[in-house]
């Protein structure tokens, strides 16, 4: 059987698939280019079977026809940060066990001296997609491995997520059917190419249905305002960091261009946050703004997007919806029974969008798992009036302060409503006295005008007291990941543990 994605792409031909800049490719485009880099990675092989190659290639066509090559030779991609220092790439190329690595060539010096250090060739994506007479591109099983991807790390080292090319076919699917993908959507892409939420939630998305993709390098607030204002962009898709980014450029625009940018963007069908919580404040700024009340969803590398609010319906703020089609969720205690509706529980997922492995580390994989095959997120949620809320990691945003168990991100969506407050961060510090002492990092939208006092007083008139942040810091800006999202584990070195 040949992938699905592939013969989907045939029904489209002469169908616009990537936009980048002035240039537009079709269809026929990507499935000629892709047959090329494909037969040059072979090169006299019959299939690649399952070897890995790295990409380090920006967000743009070359990416999108490597990562296509790799899949038709019958490689498993592993796409790399281009933002990532050379130790992180270091960790990727050293877990991965890559048989080589395509780098454009802006990005040779990142990766050079790495790759020789291995014996391993670095190939230069455009010279992959230079003419050369074609091979017969191999046979390639929908239940082998496409790609690994590492998760973020915010527990020990990032781990290698391998993804099917089921899994992918099952999450595009899913997504079809509940964000009403068609061949006529055409959607702006500037996310980071190495994360499940721009390769599949957008790229593949987009592919799979016949749609188009356009693609920006990376993230300007105003280029893409001055995008969506040309109103032909019918979905959007970004973490909250972006949102906000955007709400303050708009801000700082004259009348007229409001004018304009907000109708562009209340011109989209739909425009989806992800990644990270979305700030109330967010939500309501960015509808007040555009008129386009931003669906938020969940979902992690493991599992693809497991629950949404619904295209068609309420979208009720700081809630995440229901299971996307095809998809099993459910709560349970910490001895794995079910919670009732109302009460928090661990969040368990099962489904063919579900990862089948962490690469090289059986160990963990097995502990990942129920006996019964339900992925063990370590995300924590309550089910109120049928629609799940995210309470936060395990590990790190929920809390166990004086013998009460508290959500780090309902303390961070109170602090959020303090007009003076930009962005938020509540971790709990360790202590002797109260087990975890609940401190507070606030981006302030005026730091000359808001006070850890007057911030302190605002939370002890909205929280129990065992939830008000004992210690309240206003910094410059938080530590992030290069998706965007806040690392807890570096908020934490703000603050002194209190050991016994």
């Amino acid at each position: 059987m040949t992938l699905h994605l592939v013969d989907r792409a045939e029904a489209y031909s002469n169908r616009t698939a990537i936009v980048v800049g002035e240039d537009a490719y079709t269809y026929s485009d990507l499935l000629r280019v892709s047959s090329i880099v494909a037969t040059r990675l072979l090169s006299g092989r019959k299939n690649l079977n399952a070897g890995r190659i790295c990409i380090l290639v920006p967000p743009g066509w070359d990416y999108v026809v490597m990562l296509w090559g790799i899949w038709r030779a019958g490689g498993v991609a592993v796409p790399m940060a281009i933002s990532h220092p050379p130790a992180e790439l270091a960790h990727v190329i050293e877990d991965a066990k890559p048989e080589a690595i395509i780098a454009h060539p802006t990005l040779f010096a990142q990766i050079n001296n790495l790759a020789d250090e291995r014996g391993l060739p670095v190939l230069e994506s455009s010279t992959l997609s230079q003419e050369i007479p074609l091979c017969e591109i191999p046979i390639v099983q929908e239940e082998g491995p496409s790609m690994i991807l590492y998760t973020s790390g915010t527990t020990g080292r990032p781990k290698g997520v391998v993804l099917t090319h089921k899994n992918i076919r099952s999450q595009v699917e899913s997504l079809t059917v509940a964000w009403g993908w068609d061949h006529d959507d055409h959607i702006l892409l500037h996310l980071p190419l190495h994360h499940v939420h721009g390769i599949v939630n957008v790229l593949l998305s987009a592919l799979w249905n016949g749609s188009t993709c356009e693609i920006f390098p990376q993230f300007n607030a105003v280029e893409v305002w001055e995008r969506l204002s040309h109103r032909n962009i019918t979905l959007y898709m970004a973490v909250p960091t972006i949102y906000r980014r955007l709400i303050e450029a708009w801000k700082r625009a004259n009348s007229a261009t409001r004018t304009a940018w907000a109708s562009g963007a209340g011109a989209c069908r739909l425009s989806v946050s992800g990644s990270a919580a979305l700030p109330v404040t967010t939500l309501e700024l960015w509808e007040k703004i555009t008129g386009q009340r931003l669906l938020e969803r969940y979902g992690m590398t493991e599992i693809g997007m497991a629950l949404s609010n619904p295209l068609n319906g309420e979208r009720r703020p700081g809630y995440v919806g229901k299971a996307l089609p095809g998809i099993e969720v459910r709560l349970v205690d910490e001895v794995n029974h079910l919670v009732a509706e109302g009460e928090p529980g661990l969040i368990q997922v099962r489904g063919a969008t579900v990862f089948n492995e962490y690469w090289r580390q059986p160990k963990e994989t097995e502990a990942a798992f129920t006996t019964d095959g339900w992925f063990i997120t370590g995300d924590q949620a309550v089910v109120e009036a049928g629609a799940y809320r995210i309470l936060g990691r395990s590990s790190v945003d929920i809390l166990k302060t004086g013998g009460e168990k508290i959500s780090a991100l309902e303390i961070e969506g109170v602090m959020l409503t303090h007009p003076g407050v930009r962005e938020c961060a509540v971790v709990g510090v360790p202590d002797v006295d109260w087990g975890d002492r609940v401190c507070a990092v606030i981006v302030s939208e005026d730091k000359d005008h808001l006070s850890t006092d007057e911030l302190r007083a605002f939370a002890k008139k909205r929280l129990a007291p065992y939830k008000v942040p004992k210690e309240i810091l206003i910094v410059p800006e938080l530590p992030r990941n290069t998706m965007g999202k806040v690392t807890k584990p570096e908020v934490l070195k703000f603050f002194k543990p209190e050991k016994a």
